[in-house]
């Protein structure tokens, strides 16, 4: 399987940012250890702080590979862009979030494109991710 993972905004600074809600370890260490897990999969890896950049990753691979596993971090929450986009490509998508999102403040419990993915992880650490690509090894 081909599955590409991106995260949005902030999550660069896995490891150093908050690290009584999303953990002390870099997203980048985690990411060897979950490829470790998969060696007969190709799992890539995209993150940016820009909006649009993610929506140009989306169009570029969204036709292409088998699976999208996203965490959009705060433009989960915001971003009707991102979730359109989600909605025009052909692969699924499998939404993401290291917190519980409904554990935090109200603003988080809304997301724009749970209604646009296959699923939604949320609240198992980092391992919200492995979760995902299991998600869409199942559904594929």
């Amino acid at each position: 399987m081909d599955i590409l993972i991106i995260n949005g905004p902030n999550l660069n600074l896995l490891g150093r940012r908050e690290r009584s809600i999303y953990g002390d370890r870099s997203f980048e260490d985690y990411l060897k250890e979950l490829k470790a897990l998969y060696p007969n999969d190709t799992i890539s890896y995209f993150q940016s702080n820009h909006e649009g950049a993610i929506i140009d990753q989306i169009h570029a691979v969204g036709f292409e590979i088998d699976g999208i596993v996203i965490n959009a971090g705060a433009y989960t929450h915001t971003s009707l862009a991102i979730a359109d986009a989600i909605s025009a490509i052909s692969c699924p998508v499998v939404e993401v979030h290291i917190s519980n999102v409904h554990k935090r403040e109200t603003v988080r419990h809304h997301s724009y494109l749970s209604p646009v993915c296959t699923g939604v992880i949320a609240g198992f650490g980092l391992d919200s991710y492995r979760l995902g690509v299991e998600a869409l090894k199942q559904i594929i």
